[in-house]
């Protein structure tokens, strides 16, 4: 009668714990029951662990196609797997990217036959290079839309150009603020969530030249080229945006208190603005430069411990809708260098839930905060919560087992991405995805991946 049964667990929900067995039938989660249920062909049984939802992570860097040297999607998603992680969104900044349905296709057809967890795709917004577009993408089924504000963007591959000088060949310098408005009206019309780096280009240039011209070196002189007024400053502008043209603003990565506080703010007015954090805001602060070196270059930077602290409160009392990991590997080779010329970017869905499920081992988060913060919370703001990031009877069979007790640090060499820097080689960590259940399929028990890819695009809940 079930295909899998999942027994002597304790389900843990966003807002309870629950004591139950959870069966499973055709991909989906078919009964729920607090007595064994006879005639399950397998029986995984989860006695003294718990058994989440599957978790999610909403902002992956597989860089295929485009940057495969670095990482690409069968690495990703494996990687994910064995970190707890049954869902993956996909960022959009790829060669070609995703900013039209026709790429959207090629997307979906290049990442399907890779995937070892389910997929959602992003799609990115180029003003006035595709302002039409966003419809029809919304229509075709992306996630959501992203836009990489203060970013330049080269004339003839559309990829993104982060370090932007004045004079560059072929490219188109980051967009005005009259510009973005257009984009925030178009992407109104979507109802989609409209996501952005929040980082001030024109202040960054102008502060960084002051730093370069006395030959600052050091990570103190790195955030004064890109401090929390450069993020701040943004957020600012685009919720009044936001306000004026009634677009779903959500900030990616947000790095300060100062972030924190003005979302906060935002919502108290009744705007739809939500935001996210990452683990290297959590768990790193500058004052751990030192120790970990330029394996933590990040953008936004890892800043201070005061905005480390804000971004907990904002987590505790909901004004972050979830934790994602910004996953975005770079090779050791390019990550090895001077901190002012390597890229930014590191690994990181491999590490996210265990990250997280440390902090409840050290008390500064519940066993269903972990729950909310990585499945019911992005579920629910990305619209796909009818299939994903509950345990609910009808749901994907999506599930995250989870033992507490298992105590061992995280290794850089045995990460399963295809470049595996990390600033978290040797964190020590106690609460481990023991189990990766995607639609009924275990792709990871005890830390050995299955032989087989099966993941699928998700699209969201109003077009599936």
């Amino acid at each position: 009668m079930w295909d899998v049964e999942i027994k002597n667990g304790t389900l843990v929900h966003a807002d309870r714990l629950e004591k139950a067995n959870v069966y499973i039938k055709d991909g989906k989660i078919a009964a729920v029951s607090a007595t064994e249920l006879p005639g399950a062909e397998k029986t995984i049984d989860a006695s003294g662990q718990y058994v989440f939802p599957g978790f999610i992570d909403t902002h992956v860097h597989s860089r295929d196609p485009g940057g495969t040297h670095k990482e690409d999607f069968a690495h990703s998603t494996r990687a994910a797997a064995a970190g707890g992680i049954t869902s993956i969104f996909e960022m959009p900044n790829t060669k070609p990217p995703v900013d039209n349905p026709a790429n959207f296709d090629a997307q979906k057809a290049n990442l399907s036959e890779k995937a070892f967890v389910d997929f959602g795709l992003w799609g990115i917004c180029l003003g006035h290079l595709n302002n039409d577009q966003q419809l029809p993408l919304a229509k075709k089924g992306v996630i959501g839309l992203k836009f990489f504000w203060g970013y330049a963007v080269h004339q003839k591959t559309f990829e993104l150009m982060y370090n932007y000088k004045p004079g560059m060949e072929d490219v188109i310098p980051p967009f005005t603020d009259g510009e973005v408005y257009e984009m925030f009206e178009h992407a109104a019309k979507t109802d989609k969530v409209f996501a952005i780096h929040a980082e001030n280009s024109a202040l960054i240039q102008q502060l960084t030249a002051r730093v370069e011209a006395r030959g600052g070196k050091t990570y103190r002189d790195l955030l004064e080229g890109r401090p929390s007024l450069a993020e701040s400053l943004t957020i600012e502008t685009g919720i009044s945006m936001a306000r004026a043209t009634g677009a779903r603003l959500h900030i990616l990565h947000i790095s300060t208190k100062e972030g924190v506080e003005l979302v906060r703010k935002a919502q108290q007015e009744g705007l739809p603005i939500t935001g996210e954090t990452c683990p290297h805001y959590l768990f790193l602060h500058e004052g751990d430069y030192e120790k970990v070196g330029p394996k933590m270059k990040v953008y936004p930077p890892v800043k201070f411990k005061e905005d480390q602290d804000a971004l907990w409160e904002g987590l505790a009392d909901g004004t972050l809708s979830h934790v994602c990991s910004d996953h975005a590997p770079h090779t050791a080779e390019e990550k090895d260098g001077d901190l002012w010329s390597i890229p930014a970017g590191m690994c990181g869905v491999e590490s996210l839930a265990p990250l997280m499920l440390n902090a409840v081992s050290e008390g500064r988060l519940e066993l269903t905060d972990v729950s909310r913060l990585l499945a019911e919370g992005p579920a629910k703001l990305f619209g796909v919560d009818k299939q994903k990031g509950t345990l609910a009877i009808g749901s994907d069979a999506d599930v995250t087992i989870v033992d507490m007790n298992v105590h061992k640090p995280i290794v850089e060499a045995e990460l399963h991405s295809k470049s595996k820097v990390t600033a978290y080689d040797g964190f020590p960590v106690k609460g481990w995805p023991v189990m990766t259940i995607v639609r009924g399929h275990v792709q990871m028990a005890e830390g050995q991946l299955a032989e087989k890819e099966c993941g699928q695009l998700i699209l969201p809940d109003d077009l599936s």
